[in-house]
């Protein structure tokens, strides 16, 4: 599923982050920027030891990487120029873990922006093992990027890169919702 926002394409796909041709794809890191398990050690696999190099480099330099802030690496063997490591929060349920989310996915837009990328794909941020529930992710998450995608960006796709049919289920209708609303 896609949808136009203003003059970029943001798109819903079930699959692989690791092998999509995207100039950036975003990892749901954690705040060491340790790439041990889920996705992280997917990229940190598929992209070779350089990545996780980087990312060690950049945590001695500028310290851990606070939920909701992003920190960025090059991406080694894979189709994508940089990863964009973005520290989501772990679920409390509390309106503070909506606004880490949020804050998360608008930095890594952000610095998708600052590095001049046209194309970026996001995972579905914390709903690993920090535990957030994909709806309320899905809602979050598409509505920072749809609020995101209405003001100046050079970005021209941005991918929501989802794991399995659930997942990719869930963001959809939370998508028609919007879509329907008029978000």
């Amino acid at each position: 599923m896609e949808i136009q926002v203003d003059d970029t394409t943001l798109e819903l796909i079930e699959g692989d982050i690791t092998e999509l041709d995207v100039d950036a794809i975003v990892n749901a890191a954690n705040e060491q920027l340790q790439h041990g398990g889920g996705l992280a050690a997917a990229i940190a696999r598929k992209g070779g030891p350089t990545i996780q190099q980087e990312s060690d480099e950049w945590v001695e330099e500028h310290g851990p990487v606070s939920a909701g802030a992003v920190a960025v690496t090059s991406a080694g063997d894979l189709k994508a120029d940089i990863v964009i490591h973005a520290v989501g929060p772990v679920y409390d349920g509390t309106r503070r873990a909506a606004e880490l989310l949020e804050s998360a996915v608008r930095a890594a837009l952000l610095k998708a922006d600052r590095e001049d990328v046209r194309s970026v794909a996001l995972p579905a941020i914390s709903t690993g093992i920090f535990g957030y529930p994909m709806e309320e992710a899905a809602d979050v998450m598409l509505r920072a990027a749809i609020d995101y995608l209405s003001g100046p960006t050079v970005l021209e796709r941005v991918v929501f890169c989802l794991y399995g049919e659930e997942a990719y289920q869930t963001f959809e209708a939370t998508l028609r919702e919007f879509v329907e609303r008029g978000a």
